[in-house]
């Protein structure tokens, strides 16, 4: 009976994918945005979560991934506090931004992945082309997306930009 236990949990484990866990060193989160037609690009550490993935297999790959919405930092420390206020990321009440993958495709390193997208109490659908690169014992994932900021009630009517450009680089191990 232990036998067929061990059996069948190998086997769900293969179906399934690997675990992988994002590393926050090797990985990086940037969004640039223009504020009265400048570029300003900022970051954000604190990449949590967990990642199962199968090259071989994407429609049973997950990602649930959170990153600390008080990391924030576009090199401007007084900007950076501001940002941290209600009127955007309100980091008192919403400490994390959350990704939950719905659905991911594709094939040979090449993918697209569908989730939801949590930032402060609202929860948007967004989809975008990533790619996976193996590395070492784990993956490199890369993406990049953009959003409207004030779907996600941050920041108001001000001068920048509603549109704003995320780039992912996300080290996950095993």
């Amino acid at each position: 009976m232990k036998t067929l236990f061990i059996a069948l949990f190998a086997l769900a484990t293969n179906i399934a994918g690997t675990q992988y866990m994002p590393a926050d060193q090797g990985s990086s989160l940037q969004f640039t945005v223009k504020n009265l037609g400048f570029d300003v690009t900022g970051t954000f550490k604190g990449l949590q979560g967990n990642i199962t993935f199968d090259p071989a297999n994407p429609a049973s790959a997950a990602f649930d991934v959170t990153i600390d919405a008080s990391s924030v930092n576009t090199d401007n420390s007084l900007r950076d506090g501001h940002l941290r206020e209600d009127s955007y990321f309100d980091v008192k009440h919403y400490p994390k931004i959350h990704f939950v993958s719905t659905q991911v495709n594709g094939q040979n390193g090449s993918y697209k992945i569908t989730g939801n997208l949590t930032i402060k109490k609202t929860t948007k659908v967004v989809s975008f082309p990533f790619t996976a690169t193996a590395s070492g014992d784990g993956y490199l994932f890369k993406g990049k997306f953009t959003i409207k900021r004030r779907d996600f009630d941050v920041g108001g009517f001000s001068t920048i930009s509603d549109e704003l450009t995320v780039v992912l680089n996300v080290a996950a191990k095993k």
